[in-house]
């Protein structure tokens, strides 16, 4: 029940925009592709078609981590930014606001960060603190250095500390645990490729073994024994897929 709930939940927090259809759309040909090699239909692609929906989410939302830790990265050079116009003599209000020129500068007008940096600078006009919106920056992307960052920023000021002392350790620590992450990124880059490659051969093997010699598969295709067999092989093998994205996805 309660793997029932976690799975509802994770349906209902995606969001399926114009830029998922490229994703969609390659998923619906592997199955296809999946139909015809382990099956010898189409048919069953479209049976198989609910298999999707969870390979799906599990896409989506390593992409949204990727774009997560993306804005974590580009959230770390912007306080470097408010960090440098709070030392020139900028309020931290207007720090923020002089941190969107930077942040267009260096990763151009439509990045994730200006968008971020803009609407909290519509929220300070609004008379929203800026500690409110950087809480609610960690929280909509689930972005751990951000709500760490927003945590402290917030005791800070409202103890009246030393807001350029602490916004510089936050960028320390920060910065510290990115070098950390990409280390452990080069380290297993190679692995990763490995995994990427060992997830395509078998779909090699079967095609280059089908088309080299045809009807080597037909006494498989069409009756129940060959279904099964080829059912529990298809089993193995996103049971192998699940295990190998658990065991490259590793976290600081």
């Amino acid at each position: 029940m309660k793997a029932y709930q976690s799975w509802k939940q994770r349906v209902l927090s995606l969001k399926v925009t114009a830029f998922d259809i490229p994703l969609i759309a390659r998923n619906i040909l592997i199955l296809f592709i999946i139909g015809e090699l382990f099956y010898g239909s189409f048919i069953a692609s479209i049976l198989m078609f609910p298999l999707s929906i969870p390979w799906f989410i599990m896409q989506k939302e390593r992409k949204q981590k990727k774009e997560n830790h993306d804005l974590g990265i580009q959230f770390k050079d912007a306080m470097m930014s408010v960090l440098a116009a709070e030392k020139a003599g900028y309020s931290i209000e207007n720090s923020f606001s002089e941190a969107i020129h930077d942040m267009q500068i260096l990763y151009g007008k439509g990045a994730p960060i200006c968008k971020e940096l803009q609407r909290i600078q519509q929220g300070i006009r609004n008379s929203i603190t800026i500690e409110a919106m950087l809480a609610e920056l960690g929280k909509r992307t689930d972005n751990r250095d951000i709500e760490e960052f927003a945590g402290v920023f917030s005791v800070a000021k409202r103890s009246g500390g030393n807001m350029a002392e602490t916004i510089e350790r936050c960028i320390d620590v920060i910065g510290k645990r990115m070098d950390v992450e990409s280390e452990i990124d080069v380290m297993i880059a190679a692995k990763r490729m490995e995994a990427q490659i060992m997830e395509v051969v078998p779909f090699g093997i079967m095609a280059y073994v089908g088309v080299t010699n045809p009807g080597f598969f037909d006494s498989l295709y069409g009756n129940p024994l060959g279904i099964i067999i080829m059912t529990i092989c298809l089993v193995i093998y996103i049971v192998a897929y699940v295990f190998t994205q658990k065991i490259i996805d590793i976290e600081i």
